[in-house]
């Protein structure tokens, strides 16, 4: 496969699982800013989202006032934002545009339908008077996307890129979400610890976030711990959003494309996920959860690199 064409299914790929975790980040917000709580709380939930995505210079560049209808208009339909969800289904579209003949027509008419209905949604009131449908929608659109790329598409190296794609956008926001959620000012002092019932709408709304609320009833049947969540998003290979899930979906899918200089970035991926593979939870916390996870984030973007250096269209120097 040229290089070029494997560069937009796999740009095409994150930008679309993009656009779904920030829909999801900020439905969870919206939620939990109904709950009783003071003003500054309420803007260090959104100065957190802010965080997760390494955006407070950019939205302090554009905004006087951090408040939610400011972040939401920021993080959805802002072009000066990349990571908006308008610039994200724009990229994921045109990525999509110039590989047409690669994609089967359901993914092509998926995404482009997406990009036609985003336009129409904005020009109506909807973020404003319902923003959790839109956000609804956003997830639905990026569902739809995933199931018509492997309900119709040849399994071949398309399909591989663009799951790399997909699982390596994944784990640096399951890793974004946990690093900052732990250690951001409403965070429970000790992540071992029970909590009280503030804090237990504050985990639940980090575990709805990766829709992992109902699964940690069914694995663990027990009250919600941040210990446990931690496990659960980081160890469990049968969490669909957990870290190590995703790796295993990027060594598999890194196995499928390997060509003669993708031996070291096969062996960087595969590291990865025998670190998590083989490691408790416990040892995890004993060592620090926010260490291990800023050397987990710095080892994920050296692994998008490698990918784009051997695969892919290089990066610009």
């Amino acid at each position: 496969m040229l290089s070029r064409t494997a560069d937009h299914l796999f740009w095409m790929a994150r930008y679309t699982e993009r656009a779904e975790n920030t829909a999801r980040m900020l439905d969870v917000n919206v939620q939990t800013c109904m709950l009783p709580q003071s003003d500054e709380d309420n803007a260090q939930v959104w100065r957190a989202l802010l965080g997760i995505s390494e955006l407070e210079h950019r939205f302090a560049e554009h905004y006087d006032v951090l408040g939610a209808r400011e972040v939401i208009d920021f993080m959805v339909r802002d072009p000066a934002n990349p990571s908006s969800v308008v610039s994200c289904l724009t990229e994921a579209r045109e990525n999509a545009r110039a590989v047409r003949g690669t994609l089967t027509t359901e993914v092509w008419e998926t995404q482009n339908q997406t990009w036609l209905d985003m336009q129409k949604m904005l020009k109506s009131n909807m973020l404003e008077d319902d923003p959790s449908k839109f956000f609804e929608w956003v997830k639905y659109r990026s569902h739809l996307s995933r199931g018509v790329t492997l309900g119709t598409m040849l399994r071949d190296e398309a399909v591989h890129f663009i799951r790399l794609g997909t699982f390596l956008e994944r784990a640096d926001n399951t890793a974004r979400i946990l690093d900052v959620k732990f250690h951001s000012g409403t965070a429970a002092p000790a992540v071992r610890d029970a909590m009280n019932q503030r804090d237990f709408y504050y985990w639940g709304a980090l575990l709805r976030s990766v829709s992992g609320f109902e699964i940690y009833r069914k694995v663990y049947r027990d009250v919600i711990t941040p210990a446990r969540i931690a496990e659960l998003l980081m160890l469990r290979a049968d969490m669909p959003r957990s870290l190590l899930a995703c790796m295993d979906e990027v060594v598999h899918n890194l196995g499928e494309v390997r060509n003669d200089v993708s031996a070291d970035t096969e062996r960087l991926a595969g590291r990865l996920r025998a670190a998590l593979q083989f490691s408790k939870i416990d040892d995890i916390l004993e060592a620090g959860l926010h260490d291990t996870l800023t050397r987990f984030l710095a080892d994920i973007n050296q692994l998008g690199n490698r990918v784009s250096r051997d695969f892919l269209v290089p990066l610009a120097a």
